[in-house]
């Protein structure tokens, strides 16, 4: 889809919750997305330029590209063996859909703002937190949304959502490098939604990812090698040291 087909992307969104999650948390899941439907169609993935989906609408096409990815994955552990038995196809979609809901802010304030700095901008900063938000990592502002509006998860789905960006989190350490079996993770599901958000992410990126490039000018003009007054002066240096 294009970045600017927003009408089907929240067709998308909307029909993966249809078709995946079950009632009643269908509907409250549903209310809560049209009432923050105006910044979710309109909000970033990222911040950057060289980041994925730095885009008005790009995180509704992230999060779509997400599902189709964890569905698809979901299908092939299946296939190939993989314990898929302690978590549902459901618990995979809920996940997928709601791992970046953080990234739409709070109730009343976008997580993204344009960045009114020029000098930022042309380095590629197109976007900046929110300074009127309270600090919370995205997966933490995501569980936290989702209970403001009354929206249930299991605890495999919390850990998902907490986990989504796996080691590039420090924090997650705790979680997925445990020394002891009883502190070990109890299914993969975050693993999952691990790899799926990675595997978009690469996908968004590989589609418009763009090296900047920032030449930075000397304030002082430098000397060059074959400067004769350069030259001079090494050579009266030299001169004073050895004689």
């Amino acid at each position: 889809m294009g970045k600017q087909d927003t009408h089907a992307q929240w067709e998308t969104l909307m029909s993966y919750i249809d078709k995946y999650i079950s009632s009643p948390r269908k509907e409250a899941l549903i209310k809560m997305y049209e009432e923050l439907a105006d910044r979710i169609l309109t909000a970033p993935a990222s911040s950057h330029s060289t980041r994925h989906n730095c885009f008005p609408g790009g995180y509704i096409d992230h999060v779509n590209r997400v599902v189709k990815v964890s569905i698809s994955l979901y299908e092939t552990w299946n296939k190939l063996g993989a314990d898929v038995n302690k978590f549902t196809l459901e618990e995979v979609v809920f996940a997928a859909i709601n791992h970046d809901l953080g990234k739409v802010g709070s109730k009343t304030e976008d997580y993204y703002i344009p960045n009114d700095s020029k000098w930022h901008v042309e380095r590629g900063q197109i976007y900046k937190i929110n300074p009127a938000l309270n600090f919370m990592k995205v997966p933490d502002r995501s569980v936290f949304t989702l209970q403001q509006f009354g929206v249930s998860y299991s605890e495999n789905e919390y850990l998902a959502i907490k986990l989504h960006d796996g080691l590039y989190s420090k924090g997650n350490e705790s979680y997925l490098m445990a020394g002891q079996p009883e502190f070990s993770l109890k299914t993969d599901l975050p693993i999952l939604i691990h790899h799926s958000d990675h595997l978009a992410t690469l996908i968004e990126s590989n589609q418009s990812h763009v090296v900047e490039t920032v030449t930075i000018k000397p304030k002082t003009k430098m000397n060059s090698v074959n400067d004769p007054v350069a030259d001079e002066s090494l050579k009266s240096a030299f001169d004073k040291i050895f004689g």
